[in-house]
């Protein structure tokens, strides 16, 4: 037999009261009327005999009550011999799930969070002292029951989060020989069933917790509607919400603020598990990276009401044309996010070439090895290099080898006859493809389109952007690396193609600049994407170029007084940055290297954590299987108890508390009726 609460068991010590009083009782003088003197010896003998009987009944049925009472309040009970084996454990593992999501109303604690770190505590006395815990994801790898329940009652929901989801990753951790008890939700969208199949090899108790159904607004997604920001220009920053909880919301207030300053404010109302878009208009006031937030008026689930991200204007274009004569200057020069250059063919600047996102290759004759060389390099460091083939007289060679080089297959092309060449018209492009979006409005159903004469067949493996009636392609684009190679089939000189002349001419050039460059980094990251991937100069970072202590500094990631270095990796000017274990809060963060900062990054909670739908007991149970023991919703404290001491087993409090009060029954009958025996024997002895 064991007890729960073993403390009870110093009130034992009131057993004394009864005995002490039984004592005083006996040196009380009694007094016995008689009248006939030759009769009171015996009259005295039978009074004194039963007096003392009856007094050591009585005396024995109130220690009996007092201590069965007393065993009552410490619920004994017989443990299972299957489970012996835990109750000899010394180190037991237990994990309270303290993620965003505990937050939510309690069945009958403000949060979540609160019943279970109750539950906890209440398992840790029940072990006792002599068991250390191993509370999963925190700094201390052991403790005593005292230093546990302290910790325990430390916890705050967001703030380190360890989820339910880290009973998988406690396995690798050497200590999946211990008995586990889980405190969660047990949120659907941090469930792992393969690691929930594999609970059953161990000891493991699930204890969850529900709560009151909440509405928990959040938001999901935010992106522009133009990808190359301009400095005062209004842009369309699209915001998606989403409601992640069980109870619909209804006049949610949200901000968007940039710089500190509020760009636009509204309500929204929205159902459980729906998602709803907004759009606002934002506008740079320079060309500095703007910090913005977008702030949700959402309760009891707070811990996602700020979504944080950054706005970084265009950076400018350099394209770079090879050509006899510029073509393109035209289209380019007209708008400021380009800057434009034109070189020809014997007099190439290698060095415009090593900074340019585009490279426009425009009827060349020949190409040479060094120009090949300078535009596989393009390609290589994520730019793009655009091929306009010659026409008659082409060294075709020298083209194939560059193609190869550009990572585009061969192509074949077209043989001179003396009848010249034959063209045909360029399809419509469809305005559902990406590289066409938002570039046609209302299309009439006839328009004119440029009419061309191909001189070579792109071989496969590519795209077709543009086609030509025919079904093959004009304009063909192959992927190296990453970069991006772009071939068209014929010349842009008059006598091959009127494509120059065409309205088309200058959103296809647009288009190919604009996919030339990337953004250094996106608006928004989430801290639960593991790796973030930057565009980096290779000069950045080190105030002077040639200081190698400054090159050789690594990136770190600051936040007021917090740092943090993740492991790295530098390749060209693309850095990787593993997202630390230690970095959970979301928030603004520096990019350092040495004393100076590169950028900022806007970090964001794991969007998964905000949707609340979690599992019940019975979905539970169906999964873990029969060897994984499943509570009730919200266990009872004395069921939690009573698994801190032996996990399962026979309570006996009730049969306690029955011998208790048939103590005290049998305590009042025999002062009842014991005092009327008493009272009829005198006068007995007095006649006789």
């Amino acid at each position: 037999m064991r007890f729960i609460y073993p403390g009870f068991l110093w009130a034992l010590l009131a057993l004394g009261i009864p005995v002490l009083i039984h004592l005083l009782q006996l040196r009380r003088p009694q007094r016995v009327r008689f009248t006939n003197t030759g009769f009171i010896r015996e009259v005295e003998l039978t009074t004194v005999r039963r007096r003392r009987v009856e007094e050591l009944l009585v005396l024995l049925a109130r220690i009996v009550g007092l201590a069965f009472l007393v065993f009552a309040f410490c619920q004994p009970f017989i443990p299972d011999s299957a489970n012996s084996s835990a109750v000899r454990a010394n180190r037991v593992e237990v994990l309270v799930d303290n993620s965003g999501s505990m937050q939510a109303t309690g069945a009958t604690q403000p949060q979540l969070l609160t019943e279970a770190v109750t539950g906890a505590t209440t398992l840790v006395k029940g072990y006792g002292t002599s068991v250390d815990f191993v509370l999963t994801g925190r700094r201390k790898a052991a403790s005593g029951g005292a230093a546990s329940a302290e910790e325990l009652s430390q916890l705050q929901a967001g703030r380190r989060p360890v989820g339910w989801g880290a009973v998988s990753r406690a396995a690798s951790t050497g200590l999946s020989a211990l008995p586990l008890y889980v405190f969660s939700d047990f949120q659907r969208s941090e469930a792992n069933v393969a690691a929930l199949k594999q609970l059953a090899k161990r000891s493991v108790v699930l204890v969850p917790v529900t709560g009151l159904p909440v509405a928990n607004v959040y938001v999901d997604s935010v992106w522009l509607n133009d990808a190359f920001v301009r400095v005062r220009a209004n842009v369309g920053l699209h915001v998606r919400l989403r409601n992640g909880g069980s109870k619909s919301v209804a006049d949610c207030p949200v901000k968007v603020l940039l710089d500190g300053r509020q760009a636009a404010t509204l309500q929204v109302n929205i159902a459980a598990g729906q998602a709803m878009e907004t759009t606002v208009q934002v506008q740079l006031p320079d060309d500095k990276l703007a910090l913005g937030r977008v702030e949700l008026g959402d309760a009891p689930v707070t811990f996602d009401n700020t979504f944080y991200f950054t706005l970084r204007p265009a950076a400018t274009i350099r394209v770079v044309e090879v050509s006899a004569e510029p073509v393109a200057r035209a289209a380019y020069e007209r708008e400021s996010l380009f800057q434009y250059s034109f070189g020809r063919p014997e007099r190439v600047d290698y060095a415009a070439l090593q900074r340019a996102n585009l490279v426009l290759l425009r009827e060349v004759p020949r190409v040479e090895a060094n120009l090949r060389e300078a535009l596989a390099g393009v390609v290589r460091r994520g730019g793009s290099v655009v091929v306009v083939p010659p026409g008659r007289g082409a060294d075709q060679a020298s083209y194939q080898t560059l193609l190869r080089a550009l990572g585009a297959s061969e192509a074949r092309w077209e043989p001179t006859t003396a009848t010249g060449l034959v063209r045909q018209e360029v399809a419509l492009p469809n305005p559902r493809d990406p590289f066409f979006r938002d570039v046609f409005g209302v299309q009439p159903r006839q328009v004119a389109l440029p009419q061309v004469g191909p001189v070579l067949r792109p071989g496969s493996g590519g795209t077709d952007i543009l086609r030509l009636r025919d079904g093959d392609a004009f304009l063909t684009s192959y992927g190296s690396g990453r970069g991006r190679c772009y071939v068209f089939a014929a010349p842009f000189a008059p006598e091959y193609s009127d494509f120059v002349g065409h309205a088309l001419f200058v959103p296809v050039l647009y288009r190919l600049a604009m996919s030339s460059s990337r953004a250094d980094q996106l608006p928004a990251y989430r801290l639960s994407a593991g790796a973030l991937t930057l565009t980096v100069p290779l000069d950045a970072g080190a105030a002077d170029a040639a200081s190698a202590s400054a090159e050789a500094a690594p990136y770190r990631l600051t936040r007021d007084s917090l740092s943090f270095i993740p492991s790295q990796r530098r390749l060209g000017d693309e850095l990787r940055l593993e997202v630390p274990a230690g970095l959970d809060a979301p928030g603004f963060y520096e990019l350092r290297r040495g004393n100076k900062v590169l950028t900022t990054l806007a970090l964001n909670a794991d969007k998964r954590e905000s949707e609340l739908a979690a599992y019940s007991v019975a979905e539970l149970r169906r999964l873990v299987g029969p060897n994984v023991r499943v509570l009730d919703a919200n266990a009872r404290p004395e069921t939690l108890a009573q698994l801190g001491a032996g996990q399962s087993g026979t309570p006996l409090w009730r049969y306690c508390l029955l011998l208790a009060l048939a103590a005290l029954l049998a305590e009042g009958l025999l002062l009842r009726f014991g005092s009327a025996r008493r009272t009829v024997a005198a006068p007995v002895a007095q006649v006789a």
